[in-house]
């Protein structure tokens, strides 16, 4: 499992595909959504490892405690990306 800095743009994509590639990731948690940033990385990862297995998101952080950490639906995270 990688927790990927939602603020990391295009770097996170680099990290989250060379993770990927080293050790096979299963999983992934995209903290700090609670600012400017969309987690559009998302969109791209889920673009860019089309071919073979993906990492499942877990959760997505929308704030600075634990307690801000929310499961991932595809649903409600399309709908919060586009509003």
């Amino acid at each position: 499992m990688l927790v990927l800095d939602g603020n990391t743009g295009q770097n996170g994509l680099s990290q989250v595909k060379a993770f990927h590639a080293a050790l096979g990731l299963s999983a992934l948690i995209v903290t700090k959504l609670d600012g400017t940033a969309k987690g559009g990385v998302i969109c791209a990862l889920a673009h860019t490892l089309k071919d073979g297995s993906k990492p499942a998101v877990l959760a997505l952080g929308k704030g600075e405690g634990i307690n801000d950490l929310a499961p991932f639906t595809a649903a409600q995270y399309s709908s919060e990306l586009f509003n």
